[in-house]
Parts: C-alpha cells; sequence; structure tokens
C-alpha cells in the first residue's frame, strides 16, 4: 500500500500531479486525477517542474513509537532537510502472517508534528507559577548545571527515594528513545523511588497472578481455530487499528474461522461497526455482574467443564477448596447463593445490575457454554474502575468455567498475547532503591509521603515511605497533569513548589503538563534519530525496525541519551561512567542490534538493517497459546501459583482481605466476586450526577499524543458521547455545545447525540489537551476527561479508576 492518492502530497510544490488553480489564494486546489477539492496554501507555480529538475528524495526507514500497542514502519521522504511526505511498510507479500506493519492515521501524519511550529526550540525555566506558561530561554550549559546542582542538592539532602521518575509512555517502543531511560540515569546515581503498574492495565497486571500466576493470553491470529469471540470493552479498532496491531488479526482470523463476534461494552465501537454478530450493551463498571449471571446458567444447565475444574483449578467447588477457605466459601456456593451474601446470582439478578435483559444473559450463557473453541477476552476499560481488579479476575472466570484455556482457539479472558522474537533491550540497570510506589499514588507521595505504608498504601519494599518525592523527571510524559486523575487537586498540589521542589520536563511541545515544569528541555523526536524499536502487540509475526534520523537536528533539540549523559557527567565520573558504559548513542545501538541478531540469525546485520529498515519474524508454532504446557501436562509445568494451578479461590488474597486497610466500598476478596465500587450506577451521588462517565482511547491522539495536529483534530473531533433518549431528555441536539460536570470540574465541549451508547452512560475520548484556567474558573475549553475524574486508587494495585465517574450535562 502507497501513498500516491495522499491528500498532504496536494500541498508541496515538487508534486509531480498537475494542479489546477482555481479561485483565490484562500480558495481551493483540484486534484485533476482525482476529482477531490481541498483547500491550498498559494504555491510558486501552477504547473510542477520537470522530472529531470526535482532535487533528490532521501526515504528514510523509521517508526511512531507512541503508546498504542503498536509500532509501525513509517518510510519517510526527505527533501531540503524536512520530512515533506509519508509512507509506510511495503515490505513482505502482504499475505496473513507476512503482512505489512501499515501505519493508521496517527503515524502517517507524524511530519506533521516534527514539522509543527509549536515544537520546543530551547531550554527554557519557569519564571512563572506553575502551570501559567511563563519561562525564559536560557542557555544547555545553565539548564544542564541546574538540574544537576538540584539533583545532587536532592540526594544528599533527602537521599535517593525522594526522586521519581513519573510514568510516561510519549516516547515507548524504542530503546534509546524510551519514556523510562531516566530509570538508568537515577540507577546509576544510587537509584530512586520506583513504581509498579501503569495508568493503562495496573488493575489486570496485578490480580491475574492471583488467578493464573501471571498475566498471558493466546495471540489474535489463533481466532483462526475459534468457533466464536467475545469481546469485553476491547475496542482495537481505535486502540490498535494499524498493520501492527491487533484489529488487522481480529479481521483476518475470523475471515478464515467464521467465528461468531459478541461485543460487550457500553459503546457500539468501531470494532463492532456493522462487523459483529451481537453488540450487548453494559452498564459500565457491571462486567463482572453479567459474568456471575452467566456462571449462574451455566452452572444450572451443566454447561460447565467439569474435568477441566477438578484437574486444573482450585476453589471452584467443596472437592478443590482450601482448607483455610470457610465453609460454602468456593465460587459455585457464591453463585447458587449459598455462600456468605445468600444471594443467588441468577440472570435476573444480573440484569438488574447491568441493564442487559435476562433473556439476553440467558442466550449468552448458552452461546458460550455451548460453543467450543471460544476466544474470551477483555480490554483494559473493564479493569480501569474503582474494583477493577475483581472485575478482570471475573471475566476470566468463563474460559476457566468452560474449559477454553490452554487450546488452540480459546483464551485466558486476558487481553490478546503476542509472539516475540527477542529484541534487545537497553538495560536500565539495578535500582539500590527497593522501595516502590504505585504508578497512581505519586502525588500523594508529594504531599503525605512519610504517612504513606504497605498496608493502607500499596507501599512495597518497606513498611512505609520515609521520604516525600523532591525531585521529579517527567520525560515524554503529559501525566503531571492532563492525564492523571482529578486536574483540579493535582494542580494545587504542584503550586506549592516548598514540596516537590524541581520538576524537569523533557518534551517536544508545550503539553498542558509542561506548563508545570521547572526547567523544560527540547527533545528530538524518535524519527530524528537512530533506535532500534520493537514491535509489542504483534500476534504470531514478530518485528524489529532500525530507525534512522530523517533529518538534522533543528534548533538547539537534544536527544535524550545526550541529555542524560550531561547529567550523569555533571553528578561524577561514576555516575557518567556506569550511564555510557563508554557508548555513545549510535554505538549503543550498533550492538543492541546484533545482540539481537544472535537471537535471530536471519536478521540482517546492523549495515545491512538501516537500509532494508524492518525484519520480521513469524511464531515458529503458528500461534501463541497461553498455557499449552500446563494444560497438556500440569504436574510438569505448573503454574506460578502456590499451587501452581488456577487458583479462583486464592488464600493470598485471603489474608490480604483480612489485614489491608481498606477505604469503604474498597474490595478485594478470595474469589472474583461482583463488587459495585463508589460512584456507580446505584451511588446515592447519581441524584445529583445522573451519568456514568468514562474515558475511551480515540482514534486522534493515542492518549494524548498527536493532540495537536489539526487534520487529526479535524477528522475527529472532540466531542462527549450520549444517548438520544438522554439527550431529549435535556433538550440537546448533536452538535449543541454543552457542559459537562461534578464536584471536580467542568469541561465545556460538543455533544454527539447517539443511539451508539446505552442510556444513563456518556464518554469522551482521553488524552485531549486542557485548556482551562487553572488560577481563573478552572472551566476546561478543551474537552479534558481528567477535569472530571478521581484520584482515589482501586483496592488492590492501588491504580487508575479513571472509568469510574458520575456527572451530570447540560446544554449551553
Amino acid at each position: 500500500m502507497n501513498d500516491n492518492n495522499n491528500p498532504d502530497l496536494l500541498h508541496h510544490p515538487f508534486s509531480r500531479r498537475k494542479l489546477i488553480k482555481t479561485g483565490s489564494a484562500t480558495g481551493c486546489l483540484l486534484a485533476a486525477t482525482s476529482g477531490l477539492v481541498l483547500p491550498f496554501r498559494k504555491i510558486a507555480a501552477a504547473e510542477p517542474l520537470p522530472n529531470d529538475q526535482l532535487p533528490e528524495d532521501k526515504v528514510v526507514w523509521s517508526s511512531c513509537t507512541v503508546n498504542c500497542g503498536s509500532r509501525c514502519a513509517l518510510r519517510l521522504h526527505v527533501r531540503d532537510d524536512e520530512v515533506y511526505w509519508v509512507e509506510t511498510d511495503n515490505t513482505g507479500n502482504d499475505h496473513y502472517g507476512n503482512h505489512q506493519v501499515r501505519a493508521c492515521l496517527r503515524g502517517r501524519s507524524i511530519r506533521r508534528r516534527m514539522n509543527h511550529p509549536d515544537r520546543l526550540k530551547y531550554p527554557m525555566k519557569r519564571v512563572g507559577k506553575r502551570g501559567e506558561g511563563k519561562f525564559k530561554r536560557i542557555s544547555w550549559e545553565e539548564a544542564l548545571d541546574t538540574i544537576s546542582g538540584q539533583l545532587k542538592h536532592t540526594l544528599a539532602q533527602y537521599g535517593n527515594e525522594a526522586v521519581h521518575v513519573l510514568y510516561g509512555t510519549g516516547v515507548d517502543g524504542g530503546n534509546i528513545t524510551n519514556s523510562n531511560v531516566p530509570y538508568r540515569l537515577m540507577n546509576s546515581c544510587g537509584g530512586f523511588l520506583s513504581r509498579y503498574g501503569s495508568y493503562s492495565t495496573a488493575q489486570i497486571t496485578a490480580a491475574m497472578p492471583y488467578l493464573y500466576g501471571a498475566q498471558q493470553g493466546n495471540s489474535p491470529d489463533d481466532i483462526a481455530n475459534s468457533k466464536l469471540v467475545v469481546l469485553f470493552g476491547n475496542n482495537p479498532a481505535e486502540t490498535r487499528m494499524s498493520g501492527g496491531g491487533v484489529t488487522y488479526y481480529l479481521e483476518q482470523a475470523r475471515a478464515i474461522s467464521n467465528a461468531k463476534m459478541i461485543v460487550i461494552d457500553p459503546r457500539y465501537t468501531d470494532t463492532a461497526g456493522g462487523r459483529e454478530d451481537q453488540w450487548v450493551p453494559i452498564r459500565p463498571g457491571t462486567d463482572a455482574a453479567l459474568v456471575a449471571g452467566i456462571a449462574h446458567v451455566l452452572i444450572s444447565e451443566n454447561l460447565v467443564d467439569q474435568p477441566f475444574l477438578d484437574k486444573y483449578c482450585v476453589g471452584y467447588d467443596e472437592t478443590t477448596l482450601p482448607s483455610s477457605a470457610p465453609k460454602n466459601g468456593h465460587y459455585k456456593a457464591y453463585i447458587l447463593g449459598q455462600g456468605d451474601d445468600g444471594i443467588a446470582k441468577t440472570p435476573e439478578w444480573a440484569a438488574r445490575i447491568t441493564g442487559i435483559p435476562a433473556n439476553t444473559i440467558i442466550q449468552l450463557a448458552r452461546e458460550i457454554g455451548m460453543t467450543k473453541p471460544a476466544y474470551i477476552c477483555q480490554g483494559w476499560g473493564p479493569q480501569r474502575h474503582a474494583n477493577g481488579e475483581q472485575t478482570a479476575r471475573a471475566i476470566a472466570m468463563l474460559p476457566i468455567l468452560t474449559g477454553n484455556v490452554g487450546i488452540n482457539g480459546g483464551n485466558t479472558g486476558c487481553r490478546e498475547g503476542s509472539f516475540d522474537l527477542g529484541v534487545e533491550w537497553f538495560d536500565m540497570l539495578t535500582n539500590p532503591v527497593q522501595t516502590k510506589i504505585s504508578v497512581f499514588t505519586w502525588t500523594d507521595a508529594i504531599m503525605r509521603g512519610p504517612e504513606m505504608t504497605a498496608k493502607r498504601d500499596g507501599i512495597r519494599g518497606k513498611d512505609k515511605l520515609d521520604v516525600p518525592i523532591k525531585f521529579i523527571w517527567c520525560y515524554a510524559s503529559n501525566t503531571l497533569i492532563n492525564q492523571h486523575g482529578d486536574i483540579s487537586r493535582t494542580h494545587q498540589i504542584l503550586q506549592d513548589d516548598s514540596k516537590c521542589e524541581m520538576i524537569v520536563g523533557i518534551e517536544h511541545f508545550m503539553t498542558s503538563s509542561a506548563k508545570y515544569c521547572d526547567i523544560l528541555l527540547p527533545d528530538l523526536m524518535p524519527t530524528e534519530q537512530e533506535d532500534l524499536i520493537s514491535h509489542e502487540s504483534a500476534g504470531n509475526m514478530g518485528y524489529v525496525i532500525l530507525g534512522q534520523p530523517a533529518t538534522t537536528r533543528k534548533f538547539e533539540r537534544r536527544p535524550i541519551y545526550e541529555i542524560l549523559s550531561e547529567v550523569a557527567k555533571r553528578v561524577g565520573p561514576q555516575a557518567e561512567a556506569t550511564f555510557t558504559e563508554g557508548r555513545n548513542q549510535q554505538q549503543w545501538i550498533e550492538y543492541l542490534c546484533e545482540k539481537t541478531r544472535e537471537r535471530n540469525p536471519e536478521m540482517p546485520s546492523y549495515q545491512e538493517m538501516k537500509s532494508a529498515g524492518i525484519y520480521k519474524r513469524k511464531c515458529p508454532e503458528e500461534h501463541v497459546v497461553a498455557f499449552k504446557e500446563f494444560r497438556e501436562d500440569p504436574q510438569a509445568n505448573p503454574l506460578k501459583t502456590p499451587s501452581g494451578k488456577i487458583e479462583i479461590y486464592s488464600e493470598r488474597l485471603a489474608e490480604i482481605a483480612a489485614t489491608w486497610e481498606l477505604a469503604p466500598e474498597d474490595v478485594i476478596h478470595p474469589l472474583p466476586v461482583y463488587a459495585a465500587g463508589f460512584e456507580g450506577w446505584e451511588d446515592p451521588l447519581s441524584s445529583q450526577y445522573p451519568l456514568q462517565l468514562f474515558g475511551y482511547h480515540y482514534k486522534a491522539r493515542t492518549h494524548s499524543s498527536y493532540g495537536n495536529i489539526d487534520v487529526l483534530q479535524q477528522a475527529c473531533p472532540q466531542e462527549v458521547w450520549i444517548n438520544t433518549l438522554d439527550a431529549q431528555a435535556r433538550g440537546i441536539k448533536n452538535g449543541d455545545r454543552v457542559k459537562v460536570f461534578n464536584g471536580r470540574g467542568e469541561t465545556q465541549i460538543q455533544a454527539k447525540v447517539t443511539p451508539r451508547i446505552m442510556p444513563g452512560v456518556t464518554a469522551m475520548g482521553q488524552g485531549a489537551w486542557l485548556a482551562a484556567d487553572m488560577f481563573g474558573d478552572k472551566v476546561d475549553h478543551g474537552g479534558s476527561v481528567n477535569i472530571l475524574t478521581h484520584h482515589r486508587p482501586s483496592p488492590l494495585a492501588k491504580g487508575n479508576p479513571q472509568h469510574t465517574n458520575l456527572v451530570q450535562i447540560v446544554k449551553l
């Protein structure tokens, strides 16, 4: 696939396409060959230059490395030291299993990021309040001296535990161009306060090891062997929509197997989009109740795989229940109403909670129980709720109950797995500081660090923190404000610079978060430097890309490795030697490339990869099947759980539930039970704020990356989805400006009135850049969902519950 019909090419004066000018300089250009009419900028001549007078092109391999689960190949056309045209992967025969890793509309717009007039150009220091965006240009020497001086002061006065590297994924797929590279610097300086979990997956990552000992799933290409696909809150057509992502495999594999697809989601997503066989709208945060209702039918109608449950599982019924568990503490008793709560989880019970008719739940249960193999998986939306750990484990019960674990065409209930060809990663070194906080609790660690404990706040490595966070590295991260919960609260915390004394930002743009940094440094983009880039969610075809710099450095931008090397040098000779190991960036990339080649002998050499660009390798076993060896021989291949089996009842979780300090409505339970949590549909607060709000991943952005690209904003405007019935009750029509608000904040945004979302539910694309005067009325005009979200962590993972919110919407 090429971009010969790329409309962006029409704007370039060197285009070979004949252009016909119509109207004035602010009028339109008509592409004579296609009839496409587009607005244009005035160009020097109506006729293009002859071929023999065109400057030479340089075509450079690189990649889009934002955090979408894909790492798509880009072929950047460069002229006069500027990228003017973007193509994507053109290798392979484009057959299933050897397909082209084609970039989506985000990656194809990369030149608009690289050439954006608002890119940061020079080092700067803050001269106003944090968040005002007032900065003064300074030299690199002053910037580096200030950073290293403050870092040494922090380490000397407070210790290494006072330094934190903020979670960020603005550059995520590279080796050297990676948001975690400050880890290596700090580990070269004695360590830092690290973190566990992620904003995307904290709850499911914490929960699944208690069930399976690990979080694994069959690769999506294995759907070629499935008869049924059930997606809980999984929307790859928008989250992983490129040739490097899941949506390609989903459609290609279903074309082979003709598997029926059921989509369970509050929104009628693009993944459904007419390709699904059934859409089941559900109230946010109630997936575990739906599973319980389905389980009741499976058990009552003898549709469970009893031999599988007896052989491979612990705690389904009394025969495998651990001796430490209470009487009737098993899963079957919970479902049938014989447990502590005495409530039978009938389809009628589940219907009241989920909003799904009981007959639909019965039909779903029979479909799942009678169709094998079934590929049952969940996206990361269902777990990103209050008590999301319970939801994640509950969804996994469906493949467990039906014996779909460890077989071709089945799955574990986790998100899709992927083949890994074994790329060598830039080592972050060992952190001498063992203490860790949850990724979501860094603002608490600023405000009340020494008060945070292991059993109340999830501190790991020691019983409590000794010092608060005093120094933050914020590299390629909009988490400081835009992507964190409850923006107003975070704004207030960051205003007091006697608490967190230094925030160092390394960025491409003046993002919402960059405005809160004390020193702000201009970073090179990954497309402007060399790096080795690995696939992520690539199904059964792994690949690696050797990206080259498309252009020379512009203004005073510098690459992250060089910046941190200079800081290490100023900290001391030992820190510099440990960080660099005597290598520059090019030498590191060559080393990493050749180490990867040792595991993949057919991979081209470093020099050959410079021109080849991409190396692909198919999974030797054809498909990744999670826990296949365990299924074949559980004695020889036990799981990494205490029993070696699937622990439906977890004694470890029972102990945690009995000893941790939990807030009201927070639930940790040895069984995967339904737990409503705070601000659910039944919360008394719903009388004031009656709509459930969540922020879905939007195809115009990857989180907040690409959030300032004009063509993507025009193609996919920021809007709030509201059901037709809810809109009529409020006098709202499609396209009206509305305010969405609750007790935490307010945003003003355009309404999308649609039957594609469940009544009582509303949603907007997360990642839109905050546009609010945080020193004034704090009303956001950019559609940033986190002006409305919580900063109350989930109980087990202490993770991000930013899909659990109640709001009201009124017409402006």
